[in-house]
């Protein structure tokens, strides 16, 4: 059995790769939406955070003999998690992440941290759209809602927690953007002109979290972009194809039939 730690569009396609070669695979995923988008294509998933013991439980359960952590490139508390599991159950831990994007726009200033984004923003003043999701939103709210020179646009999914969450921060409603992407370049650039957008904060999620499409639009409209760069962790092995990983499966595989 493999256990692969999902939730991201990609990581759900690499689980139907993994399990199309041959292999038994439960995915670990955050939300119910994440385990209904798993069950739909016949995947079974165990929804909810886990702490490494919990992992490690779950691996006993199940004899898993690999992990695959195929989770967002920003999860970076899951992924510690995972490895540590793995060293403690003595499994294999495997990475998969996908590419980073090549960003060529002059007007873009990367940062490493969430924190200096905010107070870039904070420095900046104007229109602020954030497309780095709700779970950082108050770092950035409470940095930026006080200022007077300063409009807030937060983009985020559609829950019913993420607008608890803005409720209880006070975040004007009128501000908030509550929509499940995918998103195109000309849906970005309509929403900037609509909020009338001078800054835009985002993360290198990569060409699957559709970076990409967020730089072209902030481009073509001449806005400044600040990018917060991925975590860097120190993976044991880190692979960015799929035909890689399902490869290191197999490299496992022999190893445990001899």
């Amino acid at each position: 059995m493999i256990m692969m730690l999902s939730g991201t569009s990609d990581a759900r396609q690499l689980a139907l790769a993994i399990r199309d070669a041959g292999y038994d695979v439960f995915a670990t995923v955050v939300t119910e939406h994440a385990a209904e988008q798993m069950a739909h294509v016949g995947l079974h998933a165990h929804v909810g955070r886990l702490t490494a013991c919990e992992m490690v439980q779950l691996i006993q359960q199940h004899r898993v003999t690999a992990i695959v952590d195929a989770s967002h490139p920003f999860a970076e508390e899951a992924s510690r998690q995972a490895m540590k599991a793995a060293e403690e159950a003595n499994v294999p831990y495997i990475r998969y992440e996908r590419k980073e994007s090549v960003i060529t726009y002059d007007r873009v200033t990367f940062v490493d941290s969430y924190e200096a984004a905010a107070q870039y923003a904070a420095n900046k003043k104007g229109v602020v759209m954030l497309t780095t999701g709700s779970k950082t939103l108050p770092i950035f709210a409470h940095t930026l809602l006080p200022l007077p020179d300063v409009r807030l646009i937060a983009r985020m999914l559609p829950r019913k927690d993420n607008m608890e969450l803005c409720e209880r921060l006070r975040f004007p409603q009128e501000n908030i953007i509550a929509m499940q992407g995918p998103f195109t370049k000309q849906l970005d650039i309509a929403l900037m002109q609509h909020f009338g957008v001078t800054l835009l904060v985002t993360k290198e999620s990569g060409r699957v979290g559709f970076v990409d499409e967020k730089i072209a639009a902030a481009k073509q409209l001449g806005i400044e972009t600040v990018v917060i760069r991925r975590p860097k962790l120190s993976y044991p092995v880190v692979y960015h194809e799929f035909s890689d990983v399902i490869c290191a499966l197999e490299e496992i595989k022999k190893k445990g039939e001899k």
